[in-house]
């Protein structure tokens, strides 16, 4: 767990630097695909999804949503990331909607810098806020 200040810039720069966001987003898929079959199942994309349990907790409370409603949202995240709707998720689907998702996230932070707990070191928003302190101590 870590505590970093963040603002729109850093997720920005951090997205900007292909090189950089490519290998973190390549990290993740790699993560992910638990039977390194070099996609994303539909199972295994949820899997994902739960274990960050941004359904189930609004304000940090345990929320119950029915199981029925829970599939339906998960089926269309996963129909979002699949692009090509072939069933599976690639690379270059995964990392096309990781760079909206963060840009989304950069639009969201503005310019004003916030300070953000992060429970996983390995976070993109983590490795957005190290790369950014890369550039300071430089």
């Amino acid at each position: 767990m870590g505590v970093v200040i963040i603002d729109g810039a850093t997720v920005r720069d951090f997205v900007n630097n292909e090189d950089q966001f490519n290998k973190s987003v390549d990290e993740q898929f790699a993560t992910l695909d638990l039977n390194n079959d070099g996609v994303l199942s539909r199972s295994e994309l949820r899997k994902a999804l739960e274990s960050m349990r941004l359904i189930e907790i609004h304000y940090g409370i345990d929320v119950s949503t029915p199981p029925e409603e829970l599939t339906q949202l998960y089926n269309s995240i996963f129909d979002k990331f699949d692009v090509n709707h072939n069933g599976t998720v690639d690379r270059d689907e995964f990392r096309a909607e990781v760079k909206k998702i963060m840009l989304a996230i950069a639009d969201g932070l503005g310019s004003s810098p916030i300070q953000m707990v992060l429970d996983d070191d390995n976070s993109l928003l983590q490795k957005a806020a190290d790369l950014e302190a890369s550039k300071n101590s430089a």
